[in-house]
C-alpha cells in the first residue's frame, strides 16, 4: 500500500475538503459521489476502496479525471513496458515543466 493511500485512509475526507476550500457538493461531485453520500463518509461511514482511490487521485494527486482517456493510459503503459528509460526521461521532463512558473 502506498504512502499516499495510507494518508487518505487516515485523513478525514472532511479535512481534505476543508483544506481545499470546497463545499461538499464541489468536493464530492468531482468523484461521482452525491453530497449526501459524501456527508455520510465525512461523518464516519466506511468509505469503499474505489471511492477512496478516486478521492486520492482527484483531491490528493490533483488528476482531472474528466480529461483522462483510456488511450492515454494505454500509451503510458506501453512506453513504460517497452522503453523504461524513455519513460523515466519523459516523466522527469514533465515534472520539471510543471515546477517552472508559466
Amino acid at each position: 500500500m502506498s504512502t499516499v493511500t495510507k494518508v487518505v485512509e487516515k485523513v478525514d475526507p472532511r479535512e481534505i475538503r476543508r483544506r481545499l476550500g470546497l463545499n461538499q457538493q464541489q468536493f464530492w461531485s468531482k468523484i461521482g459521489v452525491t453530497q449526501s453520500g459524501g456527508s455520510r463518509y465525512e461523518s464516519g461511514r466506511n468509505m469503499p476502496k474505489p471511492v477512496r482511490e478516486l478521492l486520492r487521485l482527484v483531491h490528493v494527486e490533483q488528476i482531472d479525471i474528466q480529461r483522462l482517456k483510456r488511450e492515454d493510459i494505454e500509451v503510458l503503459e506501453y512506453v513504460k513496458a517497452e522503453d523504461p528509460e524513455l519513460f523515466k526521461t519523459l516523466k522527469k521532463a514533465a515534472k520539471n515543466k510543471l515546477k517552472k512558473p508559466a
